[in-house]
């Protein structure tokens, strides 16, 4: 890459996702000055590296060729790391097929240097998944214009927050004894994150990576059966009994990886379905033209491990979902629970012990039918309580959490959660924080949720729920307000003692 193409902006998209969000900050380390495009800007917000000089975030849709070549204009290289997660139905390929064609031809008209698209491995021919298949389809797509193509091709990524890797970790937790089809003797040379982010940087300064295909992937071959056992020995767990069976279909195992992990059947469909190929380097290339030092498979998950445990997951899979818009309520029913509560806490206060709500902290009360009602989620097709959140302690606009989706966040006013279970109907849950005016060190919570039923169902629902709001509600309510007060109570100091005055004389001069 020239010295001009240098300074130039690298535009990259889908830097709300998983990959994405952890390549931008690479990209500033290595002196690069980046372009971000969101649909949803907002969503990157909560980003350590929006704030750099060096960043720029810009509105745009992928779909929208003539706004994203006004997006691109004035950039060198460009990232593309767009792709349907759901992958389920007929419709998706077309899509990002689609999507492809716009963004190489938006490329063209920007007079763009280069697209670097990171792709999945897999051999090639009539016997390669939908999802793999789909992939391929895309690299045509973007390579159908004038502009050069680097693709790097990966196996399973091994990072804190990936979907394989949750999909990974929580089948052996969970199931000292799995029936698994026959794809866990399939061979995969799976790779870490960190060493994905070192391929994709290195090739903007490598000229022989244009116009490339590269295979990337770690220094280890491994059957899937293989990689379960060193995910257990990682773990700490014993040696899990893993026993093939030949009636298990991509959808059976789908349906059983959304009833154990947190991901969807939508997503752990292609996923599946994507296992039954050899996914393999075909030459060591990459390593040749950007060495680096490849970690193991054990190195790559013990330090996801330890990301996880320590609550450092810098992005997660399902942070890249789309954003629903402002929903329209004119015409429409809707049903109203509003709390509110005074705390003996400043607003700061009442608002962090409001954004711990889910996860591993629970909701405050009655948890137990919280989680009832998350399995009974997953039982008909959604999230469930599983997603868990990214950090136990923020929130940022567009994150999940559990079955919830941040919608609105303002740090000591508010935070509005939209519901992403399963529902005859929207539902929203609102959290505002109003200051006192007389006195700091207090503050009002009010607490509301919100339903907009759809039909004769929704309206059961809500009014067969409405028993249970008093103990679900007004108990969250209360636990919010006593972990604010207890946090102040934590900080203050120990009143003096004051002498207790005691029965009769005798016994203040014993202890005296």
């Amino acid at each position: 890459m020239s010295a001009d193409s240098f300074r130039k902006p690298v535009f990259v998209t889908g830097a709300s996702g998983y990959i994405g969000g952890r390549l931008v900050q690479r990209l500033l380390a290595a002196g690069y000055r980046v372009r971000c495009a969101a649909r949803e800007p907002r969503k990157l917000e909560s980003r350590p590296w929006v704030t750099s000089p060096d960043v720029e975030v810009v509105r745009c849709d992928v779909s929208d060729g003539a706004t994203l070549s006004r997006s691109m204009a004035g950039c060198g290289s460009a990232y593309y790391l767009v792709h349907s997660m759901e992958a389920v139905g007929p419709a998706y390929r077309e899509r990002d097929r689609a999507l492809g064609e716009t963004f190489a031809s938006a490329a063209a008209d920007a007079g763009l240097e280069r697209i670097i698209y990171l792709g999945g491995l897999g051999e090639t021919g009539p016997r390669l998944s939908e999802h793999l298949t789909s992939r391929r389809e895309v690299e045509r797509a973007l390579a159908s214009g004038p502009v050069p193509l680097t693709v790097l091709r990966a196996a399973m990524i091994i990072g804190s927050g990936s979907a394989s890797f949750e999909i990974l970790r929580y089948l052996v937790e969970r199931l000292p004894v799995m029936f698994t089809p026959r794809w866990v003797r399939t061979e995969s040379q799976p790779i870490a994150v960190r060493n994905v982010l070192h391929y994709l940087v290195a090739c903007l300064g490598v000229p022989e990576t244009v116009g490339r295909t590269l295979d990337i992937g770690g220094p280890e071959i491994v059957t899937y059966k293989e990689l379960m056992q060193t995910m257990a020995a990682a773990l700490g767990l014993r040696k899990r009994i893993i026993v093939t069976v030949p009636v298990l279909t991509p959808r059976l195992s789908s349906l059983w990886i959304h009833l154990v992990t947190p991901v969807s059947r939508r997503i752990a469909r292609p996923l599946a379905e994507g296992l039954r190929n050899r996914v393999v380097c075909r030459d060591d290339a990459a390593e040749r033209l950007m060495p680096q030092r490849l970690l193991t498979i054990r190195e790559a998950i013990e330090a996801a491990l330890s990301r996880t445990r320590d609550a450092e997951i810098k992005t997660a899979w399902f942070d890249a979902g789309p954003m629903p818009g402002d929903p329209d309520w004119a015409g429409g029913k809707l049903f109203r629970d509003e709390r509110s509560v005074e705390v003996e806490a400043p607003p700061e206060t009442v608002y962090a012990a409001v954004a711990r709500i889910g996860g591993a902290n629970g909701y405050y009360a009655a948890d137990w039918l919280w989680q009832v009602r998350g399995w009974m989620d997953r039982l008909v097709g959604g999230p469930g309580l599983r997603r868990g959140r990214r950090d136990p302690r923020q929130l940022a606009f567009g994150e999940a959490l559990d079955f919830w989706r941040v919608t609105a966040v303002e740090p000591n006013r508010q935070l509005e959660l939209r519901a992403e279970m399963k529902l005859p109907g929207i539902a929203i849950l609102r959290f505002g924080v109003q200051p006192n005016d007389r006195n700091p060190e207090r503050a009002t919570l009010t607490q509301t949720a919100v339903f907009q039923p759809k039909g004769l169902t929704g309206l059961a629902y809500w009014y067969s729920v409405m028993p249970l709001h008093g103990l679900v509600f007004e108990g969250m309510l209360k636990g919010i307000r006593q972990a604010a007060e207890r946090a102040v109570r934590e900080r203050r100091p120990n009143p003096p003692t004051v002498p207790r005055p005691y029965a009769n004389p005798s016994q203040q001069t014993k202890s005296t």
